[in-house]
């Protein structure tokens, strides 16, 4: 995505209250070997941009005075309750450096599952986005991820996701995450004890009656 911004000479809490007044966002670009330049955008813009998953997860094209940079959303500001962007960072992207980025999940294929088809279960999603590591090139704007094999009792892991080629996950605290819960309906549960149970309270039974000979 490209997006156009403009240097600003002005810093300093004032200097932005009346940049927003003007419908223009501040904010600030860094990173690489240049040093962190000060910009503003255009608000409405800006809002409309922000709607859209691309513009969060992927290397976006900054026109600044006329040059391109390669760029990534870092940190958006926004105002308590109103619909108002107070500040934006981007962070510029070195094409031989490895990036850390959060990359969202698409899901397909949950209905065609024989988990959610044959067998009726409750499929929760439990990440909708994971951490991954890639050059910059190489960053995907999202990830697919096929449910369509998912099986009763279960869960899809980070490790079972198919990342493009260059795209390495990255697993904080958890040895492999769960992405997909696969629950076995309650209504089963509550059947499947019950015959397990049946058994045992028949064997209880028929020791009591045996029992009640020996003492007759």
């Amino acid at each position: 995505m490209k997006f156009v911004a403009f240097e600003r000479a002005k810093q300093g809490t004032g200097a932005s209250r009346r940049l927003r007044i003007t419908g223009r966002t501040p904010g600030i670009v860094y990173g690489s070997t240049a040093e962190p330049t000060l910009i503003e955008l255009d608000h409405n813009a800006l809002w409309h941009a922000l709607k859209k998953e691309a513009f969060h997860s992927s290397v976006l094209d900054m026109d600044l005075g006329g040059k391109e940079q390669k760029v990534l959303l870092r940190d958006v500001q926004m105002h308590p309750y109103k619909p108002l962007v107070l500040h934006v960072d981007f962070q510029r992207v070195d094409a031989n450096t490895k990036l850390h980025m959060k990359v969202p999940l698409h899901f397909k294929g949950q209905e065609e599952s024989p988990a959610f088809k044959l067998d009726h279960c409750l499929i929760t999603h439990v990440l909708n986005e994971i951490d991954v590591a890639c050059l910059p090139s190489e960053l995907p704007e999202f990830v697919e991820v096929d449910l369509s094999g998912l099986k009763k009792g279960v869960s899809l892991h980070v490790s079972d996701i198919k990342l493009p080629a260059g795209v390495k996950a990255v697993r904080k605290g958890q040895a492999d995450p769960v992405v997909v819960s696969v629950v076995v309906p309650a209504a089963e549960v509550s059947a499947e004890a019950t015959a397990a149970a049946a058994p045992a309270a028949d064997a209880k039974k028929g020791k009591s009656k045996k029992n009640s000979y020996f003492l007759a």
